[in-house]
């Protein structure tokens, strides 16, 4: 006798009925998320009235299930990272929202703020600088091209193609000086006359102005010394300063001494008027970055990750007073006071941000950040300040006037809030 296959219907039900006697202690993390699809679910959906219903579970212990929910879910909300911005907030398609781990802002502190992103130069900035009396901001970058932006507008005006890497651009008076690979050019901007200043050998890292003298300091350890001359002829080589067994990155004076900084390791100490080497510091373990003076003491940086603080005996001899340190290398350093008169160090990090602290406690005011690694910061008249990363990003900063909330148009805007002495 044939026999007919008998098919039990179910029931039609919501995505919170459990199979009644289906004893489950253990919340349905599918249910948590939003996503659980079954109709019956072996696991508690804590809000489902059949659920509270169950008389082997009390509406105390749901009430506990959902606060402990309640704690997990909170344990799991993202935090900003302090350390990094998101590069795809950085060209605008992060998806994320708040829930992406990276900071969505160039910044993070109290007191300054941003005027402007100049964007242009193709690789890393190497330097930056606003000479006295003129209304144009200079860059220069390892693309081979100096850059020449209007202050009122924010627009690049002119774009110079140097020949070769830039490793270093400072200005003196009219005098605007780009260190390339074997030279120094210089043009003064007044009279557009321009200059190619040789001696020196492989890229120039590094140059300063002292006592009408202009320093550059090269690959090969040496630093070359040109003086004023005839109008015809500006500079005139006046000698080398030898002595470093490597690459010169960094320079600085203070108090008629020039200090230089090596991959060497060490910083020597120059006089100024004999032009001789009078004292080298051996105090960090990695190449040298960046020296600047500071009233009476000597502020040095390391790719040891170390910034070292050194003042002058009753001997004459430069000890080391004070070692700050950095979870990564220092690239770079800076200082100006803040609006309120108080001193600040900016402290360039090899992880995309700047420090800056408040000396001489080196409490932490706040950071700065680039899409990579900050090679370039410049201080100006007025609070202004500008940061070259890595990328090409040249950024645009003011300290703020106690009391000022906000920069109302001048946000966006690379206008100078003071005009220039």
């Amino acid at each position: 006798m044939a026999t007919k296959e008998v098919r039990r219907l179910r029931p039609e039900s919501s995505v919170y009925t459990r199979p009644v006697g289906v004893s489950s202690k253990t919340v349905c993390a599918y249910w948590i998320a939003g996503r659980c699809t079954k109709k019956f679910c072996r696991f508690l959906h804590t809000s489902a009235p059949s659920t509270l219903a169950n008389p082997r579970i009390s509406k105390q212990k749901a009430l506990q299930k959902d606060n402990a929910y309640n704690a997990t879910h909170k344990s799991n909300v993202v935090q900003k990272s302090p350390e990094k911005v998101c590069k795809f907030w950085v060209v605008g398609n992060c998806v994320e929202g708040d829930r992406c781990p990276y900071l969505h802002t160039w910044f993070r502190g109290a007191g300054f703020s941003m005027l402007a992103k100049l964007q242009g130069h193709k690789k890393a900035v190497t330097g930056i600088a606003l000479p006295e009396t003129s209304d144009k901001l200079y860059s220069a970058g390892t693309d081979g091209a100096a850059r020449v932006w209007d202050c009122r507008t924010g627009q690049c005006g002119s774009v110079i193609n140097l020949g070769g890497e830039a490793g270093s651009l400072v200005s003196e008076g009219p005098w605007v000086f780009v260190g390339l690979p074997n030279v120094v050019k210089a043009w003064n901007i007044q009279t557009n006359a321009e200059f190619n200043l040789n001696g020196p050998v492989g890229q120039v890292h590094a140059m300063v102005v002292a006592n009408e003298m202009l320093f550059a300091g090269a690959q090969d350890g040496v630093i070359s010394v040109w003086k004023g001359c005839s109008k015809s002829n500006p500079f005139q080589l006046a000698g080398t300063l030898k002595g470093h067994t490597q690459a010169v990155v960094c320079l600085t004076v203070g108090r008629n001494r020039l200090y230089s900084g090596s991959v060497d390791q060490t910083i020597r100490v120059w006089d100024l008027d004999t032009l001789q080497c009078i004292m080298t510091l051996n105090a960090h373990s990695d190449v040298v970055m960046s020296l600047i003076c500071w009233d009476q003491f000597l502020l040095s940086c390391s790719l040891d990750c170390t910034i070292k603080v050194w003042v002058a005996t009753e001997g004459g001899n430069l000890e080391v007073t004070y070692t700050h340190n950095e979870e990564h290398g220092v690239l770079a350093l800076s200082g100006m006071p803040d609006a309120e008169a108080k001193p600040i160090l900016f402290c360039s990090c090899n992880d995309t941000s700047v420090r800056l602290y408040e000396l001489p406690s080196f409490t932490e005011r706040g950071r700065l950040f680039g899409k990579r690694e900050v090679r370039a910061i410049q201080t100006g008249p007025g609070g202004l300040f500008f940061s070259g990363d890595a990328t090409g990003l040249l950024s645009v900063w003011k300290w703020l006037d106690p009391g000022l909330k906000e920069l109302s148009f001048m946000t966006h805007l690379f206008s100078l809030k003071e005009p220039l002495p």
